[in-house]
């Protein structure tokens, strides 16, 4: 998937484009309107986020011109402004989606994924299991086994992260990238404590224990055998 990012600050670019490469995504990125409107007409992408704050050619223009060729092209715009108004002008110059800076990659990363499977009609799994845990990825919930767990909106995206990527190792600083701003100082013990309180609630009531610190690295959520119980 070959996705366009249109964005003339260099630190959000930087933060989004190494997201979307751990993602598996092909990012290209054009620090200001023209390249970016140039790029966008003349190259086949799946998507385009494009900023509306931009250096010779505001992302509202870009997005105009693009939709008066015919290009069809889903676009996610981005904006510190956050007004209804704004929004809706985003939207009415073609845009598809509106992401408010600062956000969690993690949002973002679900807006893309949502736009790609409208465009696309991708059928999304609507669970997602690892051993007797799984999330209902429509309706927030988890499960394991027949017990409802309750957990709150930001242990819960985590999880989601863990099980989407069940079986790989997974950085605390891909952790924080994803599932948090992307400011956070790398020092902070802010993963430690949120899996933690993860392991309370999904891991400790029960036998089996599904999340793993591999020390050095990170966490993995997996199912393992008896003999590899010391994570």
């Amino acid at each position: 998937m070959k996705i366009l990012l249109i964005e003339d600050d260099q630190r959000t670019a930087a933060f989004i484009i190494k997201g979307l490469k751990q993602e598996g995504y092909t990012p290209e990125h054009a620090a200001d309107g023209v390249d970016g409107l140039f790029r966008a007409a003349t190259e086949d992408y799946d998507l385009l986020i494009i900023d509306i704050m931009l250096p010779q050619l505001d992302g509202l223009s870009v997005i105009a011109e693009l939709r008066r060729k015919k290009i069809t092209t889903p676009i996610i715009v981005l904006s510190a402004r956050s007004s209804v108004e704004d929004r809706i002008t985003g939207l009415q110059q073609g845009g598809d989606d509106y992401l408010v800076k600062p956000f969690a990659f993690s949002e973002l990363l679900a807006r893309i994924q949502a736009l790609i499977r409208r465009t696309h009609a991708i059928a999304e799994p609507t669970t997602l299991a690892v051993g007797d845990l799984r999330i209902d990825l429509l309706g927030h919930k988890v499960f394991r086994g027949q017990d409802r767990i309750d957990i709150q909106p930001l242990e819960y995206a985590l999880l989601e992260y863990l099980m989407r990527h069940a079986g790989r190792v997974v950085s605390k600083t891909m952790i924080m990238e994803h599932v948090w701003e992307y400011n956070f100082d790398p020092q902070t013990n802010i993963v430690e404590t949120r899996i933690c309180r993860l392991r309370d609630k999904i891991d400790r009531p029960y036998s089996t224990q599904l999340i793993h610190t591999v020390r050095g690295f990170g966490y993995v959520l997996e199912e393992r055998h008896p003999h590899h119980q010391n994570g």
